[in-house]
């Protein structure tokens, strides 16, 4: 998250508008990810060319990653009549016509359903209740296998916060996207499908300790403090943002954005990406994941050293000197990453 302030967000895939977090929390940017689809030239049965789109999950994972899902810049539209004023909505009829394109974004199927964003509550809270009556049931077996039930309570608790902290302190950009259940792009769903299937294989063909007990106890209890941390701190620091935060980043800064210096943010310039990474580094070592601990530090770190990169030219680009001094007397909290 690069620093904390709200500018006004750009969205390729047409959802609504978003400010954004100086410290730009944007987990969910992949949705703003370039390189995500392949094109090639196909020949019909006429004999003319043609041009669809083949989606390749693994180059569009490796593009998120090495771009820290900034995407590109967009070009505002050139105006003839660049300082003339819009001329103002007058008639009921253009007014009645904008009131009903707006309750629009409500209906089944448009970027605000309300449908939409009941359905994934329920089942966020269904999988979370099932997740944790398993995991505490599988304690009482002695078998390590309650750490898949375990990751997926981790996984509802995460995404349903991540509405509703934007829902509760950033209402206006609240949506079903707000969830990131399906704005990630396919590196996020690659990653935990990985994580899912070595916790079960590893529990499974080895369900007794292979190095001495205590290493193992240590491992669970670190990943069990680095969750809860990790999670708390991201919650907090949407919290505090505000209506600065938002999941989509941000190119244009408005007059309102402000540099959020207060609470976390004195401390850490992106507090968000901070809990993300230390979250997700902290589940695995719960699953006792040797292979996607590995994975998950590697592809997050180089993931959010070129978002952060990318956002603080941003920031600077907008507030200046003050960035500056800002960034000199604050830290990111992730190894490696200055």
């Amino acid at each position: 998250m690069a620093s904390n302030l709200p500018t006004e967000g750009y969205n390729p895939v047409g959802n609504d508008q978003a400010e954004f977090d100086a410290g730009l929390d944007i987990d969910g940017s992949a949705e703003v990810a370039s390189g995500n689809s392949g094109w090639r030239d196909n020949e019909n049965g006429n004999g003319n060319a043609t041009r669809t789109a083949r989606r390749n999950p693994f180059n569009e994972a490796a593009s998120l990653m090495n771009h820290g899902g900034l995407g590109h810049i967009p070009t505002p539209p050139q105006s003839s009549s660049r300082n003339s004023p819009a001329p103002p909505i007058t008639s009921t009829s253009e007014i009645t016509s904008a009131i009903n394109t707006y309750e629009q974004l409500f209906f089944p199927g448009q970027p605000k359903s309300l449908s939409g964003i009941a359905l994934r509550s329920f089942l966020l809270g269904l999988t979370l209740a099932i997740s944790l009556t398993v995991t505490l049931y599988l304690l009482t077996q002695s078998t390590s296998l309650w750490r898949l039930p375990f990751f997926l309570a981790s996984l509802s608790t995460f995404h349903f916060l991540e509405f509703y902290t934007t829902a509760l302190t950033n209402t206006p950009s609240a949506s079903v996207s707000s969830f990131l259940l399906a704005s990630n792009g396919s590196a996020y769903t690659i990653a935990h499908t990985a994580a899912l299937f070595e916790c079960l294989v590893s529990h499974l063909v080895y369900p007794s300790p292979i190095l001495p007990a205590y290493f193992h106890y240590i491992c669970l209890f670190l990943g069990l403090f680095l969750v809860l941390l990790g999670q708390s701190i991201r919650a907090t620091a949407m919290l505090q943002a505000g209506s600065n935060f938002s999941h989509i980043v941000a190119h244009t800064k408005r007059s309102t954005h402000r540099l959020v210096t207060e609470g976390l943010y004195s401390v850490l310039r992106h507090p968000s990406y901070f809990g993300y990474f230390w979250w997700a580094v902290g589940t695995q070592l719960v699953c006792g994941n040797l292979v996607c601990l590995m994975g998950y530090a590697f592809v997050l770190w180089k993931f959010f050293d070129r978002r952060i990169e990318g956002e603080e030219e941003l920031l600077v680009a907008f507030f200046g000197d003050e960035y500056v001094q800002y960034r000199k007397r604050t830290w990111v909290g992730i190894p490696g990453i200055r």
